[in-house]
């Protein structure tokens, strides 16, 4: 039947053209003029749709047409629809959608999963799962991974979401994931800042490259020859090496990384942290230290990041889809 009393309009161009031969309608009563040629050359899904007998007004009472041209229904809004659209289309006809929101985004990859688009899911993938972009939005990929069960980009975007406190401040579109996924979410990230937290009551990690306090006299407050040149802790909580206890500014240094490796167990924290020991050292007034600290504790950081990493890649992510 055709839509005599049709709520609908039209897309903007190119979804308005007067040659297109089916029109795609969004949840909220917009209409796409396309070409099926198109469509179905980007998805199987569409090659399939417009292959089937198509029912014609005289023989069904369900059919819906406008201006002659079949309707199709379609669950998606109209912003997700001329994005998607867009998407198909020869890019010398279309300007290409930038996908820069993230909840059309989202929507995006659903519907690309939906209708069999492999390419254009595989497009969105390589450019929202990107090293740039996980680490600004690392909480938002891991939400888009979740809306569309992609397995291996959630663990990868958990992995960034290690930069974040544990409890995260609230963003939009954490409310498009589901309770059990943050669980998920959260569990995996004090997991790694547990993992990371035997480091500091076991210190074999560190006996290939500093053997015994010589190899990092300035870690116990002590010049090469042996002399005492910094304040050293009375705590005994980090007896690096037999009989010797660790500079004071080096117990803070690890108290302060661990403590923060609790609320962000990455590398950045390491790097953070090793900075602000390096400038405390230079501040001091000790003579040897505050040449020998910098380029030390940047090695020691070396060492120390990757065994952070390497605890940190043992933790897995507990989210099947």
């Amino acid at each position: 039947m055709s839509d005599s009393q049709d709520p609908s309009s039209y897309a903007s161009p190119p979804f308005d053209h007067e040659k297109a031969d089916v029109i795609l309608r969004s949840s909220n009563n917009v209409d796409f003029r396309v070409f099926k040629l198109f469509l179905s050359l980007a998805s199987p899904f569409f090659e399939t749709l417009f292959n089937l007998p198509q029912p014609s007004e005289e023989t069904s009472t369900d059919v819906v047409t406008k201006d002659g041209l079949p309707v199709i229904p379609l669950s998606e809004d109209s912003e997700t629809l001329d994005s998607l659209l867009r998407l198909c289309y020869p890019c010398t006809l279309v300007e290409i959608a930038t996908l820069e929101d993230f909840r059309v985004l989202a929507n995006v990859l659903e519907a690309a999963k939906k209708y069999s688009l492999a390419e254009i899911k595989r497009m969105a993938c390589e450019s929202l799962f990107s090293p740039e972009i996980l680490e600004a939005n690392s909480l938002r990929c891991f939400v888009i991974a979740c809306r569309s069960c992609m397995q291996d980009e959630c663990a990868l975007a958990a992995r960034y979401t290690l930069r974040e406190p544990l409890v995260p401040t609230w963003f939009e579109e954490i409310e498009l994931i589901t309770s059990t996924e943050l669980l998920a979410l959260l569990t995996y990230h004090r997991k790694c800042g547990t993992a990371i937290q035997t480091l500091k009551d076991d210190f074999s990690w560190m006996n290939t490259q500093y053997p015994q306090w010589t190899a990092a006299p300035w870690m116990v407050g002590k010049t090469p020859s042996g002399s005492p040149c910094c304040t050293r802790s009375s705590s005994r909580r980090y007896r690096l090496f037999p009989g010797t206890e660790a500079a004071q500014w080096f117990e803070a240094f690890m108290d302060s990384t661990f403590l923060d490796m609790q609320d962000k167990p990455c590398v950045e924290t390491v790097h953070r942290n090793i900075e602000k020991a390096v400038q405390t050292v230079r501040q001091g007034d000790c003579r040897h230290c505050s040449v020998a600290v910098p380029g030390g504790m940047r090695d020691f950081g070396v060492l120390l990041i990757d065994k952070v990493e390497e605890l940190i890649g043992k933790v897995e992510l507990d989210l099947k889809f």
